[in-house]
């Protein structure tokens, strides 16, 4: 053994064993924090802050849009306001219940706290009731296609592209579209509101197709500015999903049942729609573009459509069949 005792066991930390100070907590929560701004503010240096209230959505082109944007601001600020309750317990239960530095017990133990188990149970009840009757409220109204709409356009998904039947009453275009064969895919229902004696015209596409103007890939779609618009989707193959990305709206297109909705555009432009189902290897190049101009170029592009021999209609898809459930009871 030495004199002095140097070959002897130490203690950890500073002399006479005395332990170490620990990092401070609140260096730890600010480094922490500052890491965090940093990544928010990095990943978001080109973003417009006048986009922010919108919380990623486009601007709304239809009289319909704001309703979609309005449940999901909705649902972030719940989630927001959940997010921030959950962390602050986190972090009280954290700072205020943390390990004594000179105790070492164990801390009272708390098992069935009725109160605190109710109010986590019955809390998120609350959250998902009130949550369910607003998408069900705005649900209801973005589906609603009681009220005739001024224009009626049949679009038809297929691989790899789009189709769409303007059901019109167009100048140089004869034929009823309520007995067209080329329709027999679509319900009664929607050929009731059918305008008497709509020959038609259509427009078919091709994925290599562009715009001319704005040079997008895929068809166009043209709609009148100021007119409730239904679209009735049918498909000839496959799912698709019909969806106008600034309409904040899109809907499944499914062979053997006919999905429709009405929306009523009131801002000129061109904007970009896709396909929003995965439908198969050249999925990804299931766009189209929609231009929405004023009622009466509208109209003159119906009579460019008929002048260029485009009349008629062209095959909407699979027969309207029977609800699933009545299948078993159809084979017997």
């Amino acid at each position: 053994m030495s004199p002095n005792g140097s070959d002897l066991p130490h203690a950890p930390g500073g002399a006479g064993g005395t332990p170490t100070p620990r990092r401070p907590l609140r260096r730890k929560l600010l480094q922490a924090l500052t890491a965090g701004l940093v990544l928010a503010t990095a990943s978001g240096c080109s973003y417009n802050w006048e986009d922010f209230p919108r919380l990623g959505m486009p601007t709304p082109t239809t009289e319909e849009a704001p309703r979609i944007l309005s449940l999901w601001q909705g649902s972030w600020a719940a989630a927001l306001a959940t997010g921030v309750l959950v962390w602050g317990l986190i972090l009280w239960s954290t700072i205020f219940h943390r390990r004594s530095r000179t105790k070492v017990e164990v801390p009272p133990q708390t098992r069935y706290n009725m109160p605190i188990e109710a109010l986590y149970t019955v809390v998120p009840l609350i959250i998902v009731s009130v949550l369910f009757y607003f998408t069900a409220r705005d649900e209801s109204e973005l589906l609603d296609t009681s009220k005739k709409p001024d224009v009626t356009i049949n679009v038809v998904g297929y691989q790899w592209s789009w189709g769409f039947n303007y059901v019109e009453d167009v100048e140089g275009s004869d034929g009823d579209a309520k007995t067209d064969e080329n329709l027999d895919a679509i319900p009664t229902r929607f050929k009731d509101d059918f305008p008497a004696n709509a020959g038609g015209v259509y427009d078919v596409g091709t994925p290599g197709q562009r715009n001319p103007q704005t040079n997008n890939p895929g068809p166009t779609l043209w709609l009148p500015k100021g007119k409730t618009v239904r679209f009735v989707l049918t498909s000839r193959d496959v799912i698709h999903s019909f969806w106008v990305v600034p309409f904040l709206m899109k809907q499944d297109v499914i062979p053997g049942h006919t999905n429709a909705f009405q929306v009523t555009p009131n801002k000129e432009g061109t904007f970009l729609g896709k396909c929003a189902e995965l439908c198969g290897v050249d999925h990804s190049r299931m766009l189209f573009n929609v231009k929405v101009v004023s009622p009466e170029r509208y109209e003159a592009h119906l009579r460019e459509l008929a002048e260029k021999g485009q009349t008629g209609y062209v095959p909407a898809g699979i027969e309207q069949t029977d609800h699933e459930k009545n299948r078993e009871t159809n084979q017997l």
